[in-house]
């Protein structure tokens, strides 16, 4: 059973890290890097996982889960890297990273570019999966949307049964509301990480959210799964899990905060010597 109100209290202790170093009760630290269609996380843990620092840029450089912009990506990965060491008064060493599922090709690109900005990478993860070091069930599916793809992944008995992913994410949702708005897409984004227009917006992008729910049945309609655990950035709008629920017909939970869900875990899935 997961305890939602530890969890929630737990990510809420690794949002201050954006703003507040919070003191690591161990020498050593673990680096979870994020690279995401529409951000790039770097989330900075202690041993014990207790949260130490997070730094975050929207960027455009990759598509779908690939790095379209690898000078780009480099940039601001090294960008946020010291960023944080000059705030840690230290340097940072070891991190992991995630691919979404089905992208397994890119996986020597993401790591050169995490390399390139000064890491030694010393794990790699799927993004559900990594998720799912948050969530700990034994028993369902973790579905990471963020901007450009849905992921999932099926636990049956504490095992990874399954894992899919098909590009369909929050970009799509800002497209969908500039073309509504006749705005540039820029202006849409800001909308939809609006928390006080959540309420207007969400039926625009009813559709697209209900599409992402049907990938999810898809994969989801063989297995005997009761609870849909929802994390990553576009899960953050307002009333997302209720759509899920009356689309797959599967009970939907996420988070307070969902962003940093996916970047915390891998992070603690990061191996230090």
């Amino acid at each position: 059973m997961v305890d939602l109100d530890t969890i929630n209290a737990y990510m809420a202790r690794v949002t201050e890290t954006e703003t507040v170093v919070h003191k690591p009760v161990s020498d050593k630290l673990k680096v979870g890097v994020d690279l995401g269609t529409a951000y790039i996380v770097i989330v900075v843990l202690d041993e014990d996982n207790n949260p130490v620092a997070c730094e975050k840029q929207f960027a455009q450089v990759l598509k779908d889960g690939v790095i379209v912009d690898y000078a780009g990506a480099c940039g601001i990965v090294r960008k946020l890297k010291k960023k944080l060491e000059e705030r840690l008064g230290r340097e940072l060493e070891y991190a992991a990273i995630a691919m979404p599922a089905g992208t397994e090709s890119s996986t020597k690109t993401h790591k050169y570019c995490v390399e390139g900005a000064g890491f030694d990478v010393t794990n790699v993860l799927d993004e559900p999966t990594a998720a799912n070091s948050i969530y700990g069930i034994t028993d369902g599916v973790v579905v990471d949307i963020g901007g450009g793809t849905t992921g999932l992944a099926i636990f049956k008995d504490g095992k990874v049964v399954e894992v899919d992913d098909e590009p369909t994410g929050g970009t799509h949702l800002s497209l969908v509301l500039a073309g509504s708005y006749g705005i540039p897409f820029e202006d849409a984004e800001k909308i939809k990480t609006d928390y006080s227009r959540h309420r207007e917006i969400l039926p625009i992008v009813k559709p697209v959210i209900e599409k992402m729910a049907t990938i999810v049945k898809k994969y989801t309609s063989k297995y005997n799964i009761d609870t849909i655990y929802l994390c990553g950035g576009t899960c953050c709008l307002t009333g997302m899990e209720k759509i899920f629920e009356d689309t797959v017909g599967i009970k939907t939970i996420k988070p307070a905060d969902p962003f940093l869900v996916t970047p915390t875990g891998i992070a603690m899935n990061c191996l230090v010597d």
